[in-house]
């Protein structure tokens, strides 16, 4: 008596889409919390990002700090958007605006400093999350208009 392959190759098929499909199961009331290593101790990292450090740069000196630093880990973009939105405010720095269309993008500030957090979806099927931070220090110009007394 001689089997058949054919059915093994539908079932086989079938198995591999039940995989990948059961990986990408996330609970939808999670939330994210910051790492506990951070290049800088006031910009938080979603724990489960990894460092890109050939695609980062940081400079500190006298005070004045410039960063281009970039992560990445799979993950839902609306959460790690709601991590920054709470996380940020606990480390001083105040939302200015967001654009929440396709790629996010959240500007903030504090005394001094501006930070430009860029958001976007990678991966095959948008399952992975690239963060790139970038950290500043503010215009002398803007510096100056907010230290202005207002006009009587």
């Amino acid at each position: 008596m001689k089997l058949s392959k054919k059915p093994f190759l539908p079932v086989a098929i079938l198995f591999l889409i039940l995989c990948v499909i059961s990986g990408c199961a996330t609970s939808s009331d999670s939330r994210l919390e910051p790492q506990s290593t951070l290049k800088f101790s006031d910009l938080p990292i979603p724990v489960g990002m990894k460092a890109l450090p050939q695609e980062s740069y940081s400079f500190e000196n006298a005070g004045v700090r410039a960063a281009v630093l970039r992560y990445q880990g799979k993950g839902d973009i609306e959460k790690v958007l709601s991590f920054y939105k709470e996380q940020m405010p606990m480390y001083n720095w105040n939302l200015i605006n967001a654009i929440e269309y396709g790629q996010r993008l959240l500007n903030f500030e504090r005394e001094g400093e501006s930070c430009i957090i860029t958001l976007q979806t990678v991966g095959l099927w948008n399952e992975g999350v690239l963060v790139t931070i970038s950290l500043g220090p503010k215009s002398q110009t803007a510096i100056k208009k907010k230290e202005r007394a207002p006009l009587k």
